[in-house]
């Protein structure tokens, strides 16, 4: 009897997957949410962060200075909650290069990561620099982007290869996920006082391949898209390794990626299914995390402990599609804002999951 069963069960399981209920979250887009000035563009959209007041900041790669390769191109914006140009902040700063994040701690400074100058920069709200980290490539020697080699580099203390965002943890911790190039996490007292790193090159546990965006809970744990890798890796703020977090939700039938060939089951690399590119945890007592790839191009609401709640959204070119999502900002559980790097634009999106309605995937 008990063969008969396990041979059901064989039988069926693929029914059974392909049958398991994915919610999707009914959204808006807000349309026409921000108001440039005429003579003001936005470029690849690749931050995002919205203030205690509703200020919303993007990073974008606009202003550009230079040659069609290798230019400057690194501007942060600041709006007002209803959309409203309010200011240009750092204009003409030293560490703009090429934009990559920007964030906004509890007291409201501002935070920029640039990964062309492999610096980090806290702004005051004002917008003056209060504090630096890392150091560009000098002008007067000889440039040029950082190369992989293998074995890769050894990290160094205080300095960075292509960080990609920053976080904090409940003491006010500095954690800087550097990047591209070093593959691990950088820690930083509140002072700015170099603690320690963790993370090398991997696809070990504890390891990295390219850590794109980190954020922190209410805990104080660093949650790590390590994008290359497929997966979202969390640790305690020492460090620790606590779990692992998969986006594994079965494709619809009709995904197509913003460009190029449809990616197979062999692809590797940033657009990879279930690839993280960013990730945002919302404030308050109930707090969810937020993740989205490129392929198929969906936002991805979980439970911190990793259990997929809903998902929105696909790639695509038209408003409350997705072109790269490159951060988000989540202010509230229900008003998440998302920076596109192809489509140059930031959305505001309005969710209803009031409205949800569970769906089969076949």
């Amino acid at each position: 009897m008990k063969s008969i069963v396990v041979a059901l069960l064989l039988v069926w399981s693929p029914v059974l997957f392909a049958q398991q209920a994915v919610p999707e979250i009914p959204f808006d887009s807000v349309p026409n949410f921000f108001k440039l000035p005429p003579d003001l563009h936005f470029g690849e959209a690749s931050g995002v962060a919205v203030n205690s007041k509703g200020h919303v900041f993007v990073f974008n790669r606009g202003n550009v200075n230079g040659p069609a390769y290798g230019a400057t191109a690194a501007q942060v914006l600041e709006f007002g909650p209803d959309g409203k140009y309010l200011r240009e902040i750092g204009h003409n700063l030293y560490a703009w290069s090429f934009a990559h994040t920007v964030r906004i701690d509890k007291d409201d400074n501002i935070w920029a990561v640039d990964k062309g100058s492999d610096m980090v920069i806290k702004f005051n709200p004002e917008g003056r620099v209060v504090m630096v980290f890392g150091r560009k490539k000098e002008a007067s020697d000889e440039g040029g982007p950082w190369t992989r080699v293998n074995p890769p580099r050894p990290p160094v203390n205080g300095q960075f290869r292509q960080p990609t965002d920053v976080t904090w943890d409940t003491q006010g911790n500095i954690f800087i996920s550097d990047g591209y190039i070093n593959s691990r996490v950088a820690k930083f007292d509140k002072n700015g006082d170099w603690v320690k790193s963790w993370g090398e090159p991997g696809t070990k546990t504890g390891q990295f391949d390219t850590p794109h965006s980190i954020a922190a809970d209410a805990k104080g744990n660093i949650y790590v898209a390590d994008r290359g890798n497929f997966r979202i890796q969390v640790f305690d703020p020492d460090g620790k390794f606590l779990r692992e977090i998969k986006l594994d939700v079965p494709l619809p039938a009709n995904a197509r990626p913003w460009m190029g060939p449809v990616p197979t089951a062999e692809t590797t690399g940033s657009q990879h299914q279930g690839a993280p590119w960013a990730v945002c945890i919302t404030p308050g007592p109930n707090q969810v995390l937020y993740a989205a790839d490129a392929f198929p191009g969906r936002l991805y609401k979980l439970s911190l402990d990793g259990k997929i709640l809903g998902v929105l959204g696909r790639a695509g070119k038209q408003p409350k599609q997705f072109g790269w999502i490159h951060e988000i900002a989540c202010p509230s559980e229900n008003e998440i804002y998302v920076a596109e790097i192809v489509n140059w634009r930031v959305q505001k999106l309005i969710l209803h999951p009031e409205r949800t309605q569970t769906k089969t995937t076949n």
